[in-house]
This record gives structure tokens, sequence and C-alpha cells, in this order.
């Protein structure tokens, strides 16, 4: 059904991992599953560290519990929204925004471990959705290339991922609805182990994260050399890379020191895609800009519906 597109297009990177449609919908909804349990985990640490702050009355009070029940609908349009998304964006695209965001991400550490203050870090957790799936699309596709039994091995990932998903997002449901009431009576296996132990759940998201990230900086560097520091003219596209990421990371540092809040971070996402989409404008081929373009979308999709995550973040320092 695609071979007419890519003869028309006269570039096979139309299709972001081949031609095989299946597979590229299975990557995606891998990545879109990794999104999930990253967000499902997340609230829940949250809410946890809320309850145990707060007073019982606060907690009733409090509008989180239903959130997620009158918002279902938004989650399931969101995941499939993603799903879609990173079967789209290219490989070629996918392994620069995990380059960026891994050096961004490494720049914050550093940044962090100066000013001993963990919000940066929590803040980037939130920031990784998307170029966390883009890592694990890029880490599946070099993975299984050449392999003879790639769809059902993705089928397979796309399972486990699937029910691992299921796992976290049923979690977060629970505990949304009952945590407030189970954490005083102690009447629930769950609810006593996140009484107990939830506040370790963010600390193991990041190293989880960061091993993720590891992984799909080799494949990334990997597709990066096969599509591009294979040509000849390679240096055109690592000067401008380097020129503009060392003006995007002096900007970013400026702007959260000055200020930090939804909007600047979203600004911050404008700014760093923007950087990669003149970059691609400037030594990739049109379906790089279009890949780029998707990219804008799916970082939209991402931090739109976690305005909460964001907030929570914001007032937890």
């Amino acid at each position: 059904m695609f071979f007419p597109f890519s003869w028309i297009l006269g570039t096979s990177e139309w299709l972001p991992f081949g031609l095989n449609p299946i597979d590229c919908f299975l990557q995606g909804l891998v990545g879109a599953c990794g999104i999930s349990v990253l967000c499902s985990l997340t609230r829940v640490y949250h809410f946890n560290q809320t309850c145990t702050e707060s007073e019982v009355e606060t907690k009733k009070k409090s509008s989180s519990p239903t959130s997620p029940l009158r918002g279902n609908w938004k989650t399931t349009v969101q995941f499939w929204s993603l799903t879609l998304l990173l079967s789209a964006v290219g490989s070629r695209a996918s392994s620069l925004i995990v380059l960026e965001f891994s050096l961004r991400a490494v720049s914050a550490w550093l940044s962090a471990g100066r000013d001993a203050d963990s919000r940066g870090l929590d803040l980037l957790l939130i920031q990784c959705q998307f170029s966390l799936g883009c890592c694990l699309t890029c880490t599946l596709d070099f993975l299984h290339q050449g392999a003879p039994h790639s769809s059902f091995s993705l089928f397979l990932a796309a399972a486990l991922s699937w029910a691992l998903a299921s796992v976290g997002h049923g979690l977060w449901i629970h505990v949304a609805r009952l945590y407030p009431l189970h954490s005083t009576e102690r009447c629930c296996g769950k609810c006593i182990t996140l009484l107990t132990s939830g506040h370790t759940i963010l600390a193991s998201l990041q190293r989880a994260v960061v091993l993720v990230f590891a992984l799909a900086t080799v494949a990334s560097t990997a597709m990066v050399y096969d599509h591009f520091l294979c040509q000849k003219d390679a240096l055109k596209l690592w000067i401008p890379l380097i020129l503009c990421y060392t003006m995007l990371v002096v900007y970013i540092q400026e702007d959260q020191n000055q200020q930090t809040s939804s909007e600047t971070l979203m600004r911050i996402v404008v700014v760093r895609l923007g950087a990669l989409l003149v970059l691609m404008l400037t030594v990739g081929n049109w379906s790089d800009v279009l890949h780029i373009l998707f990219t804008f979308l799916g970082e939209a999709v991402c931090l739109l519906p976690t305005q909460d995550l964001l907030q929570a973040v914001l007032k937890s320092v």
C-alpha cells in the first residue's frame, strides 16, 4: 500500500522503520505504553506524597482522586495519538531527538549536582515523555534490524508493554479512588505498600529512565552514523548541531534560573525542537522536517495533559 508513496517521494524515509506498517505500529505502541507507565507511576508518587504531608480534611477536599475518572476518555485519546505519532516519526529524527535530550539531561544533571536542587531533575522527568517514547522505538528498531521474525518479536514486546501499562494505570486509578481511605484503615495490600515504600517510586523511575536513555543513546549513535556520518558532508550535520545545541543549553539554563513555570517549560520545548527543525532544514531532507513537525505534535500531546504533574513538581519544592 505504501510502495507508490515511496516511489513518488523518492525516499524510503517516508516510512519510519521500513515498509512494514505493522512493525511501525507495534513500535509506536511500545513507546506509548512506556510513556503511560511513566505518567501513571509519577502520579501515584505525587499523590502519595500529597496524602502523606496533608491533613485528613485536605485529602477529602482534594480534587485529584476524581480527575482520572472524569478524564479517562482523554487518557485513551492521548494514548492512541501517541501511538500513531511515534509510529510516524522516522528513525533519523528519533535518533537525533534521543541524542539531543540525552545531552540536555546530562547538562541539567550536572547543574543540579552543583546546586543541590532536585527540582530540575524532577521537571526533566516530566519533559522526557515523548523522548522516552522515541528511545523505545529507536532501540527496538536497532535490535530488530535484519531479524527474521521481527514482527513476532515486536508483538511480544507490545503485549508485555500493554500489560505493564495496564497495571500502572490500574494502580493509579486504585490509588486515586481509595488510597486516602485505605491508608488510614490499613485494609489494602497495595495501599499499605505505598504507605511504607511509596517514597522510593520516583528514584526507581529515574534509574529506569536513565537506563532506557543509556541503551537508546547507543542505538541512536549507531543510527546517526549509518544515516549521516557515512556521508561525505557529515560535518554539515555536526557543526550546526553543536552550535545550535550550545546556544540552546545557554538559553535553557538562563530561562530556568530566572523563572520556572509550565509556560516556560513549553517554551523550552518549542525552542529545542525549533533548533532541530532548523538543523533538518539545513542538512536533512524534507521527510526529516516532516518527522520533526510530528515531534512538535507529540510533545504537545504529552505535556498539555500532564500540567497536573508539572504543577505538583513545582509545588513540591
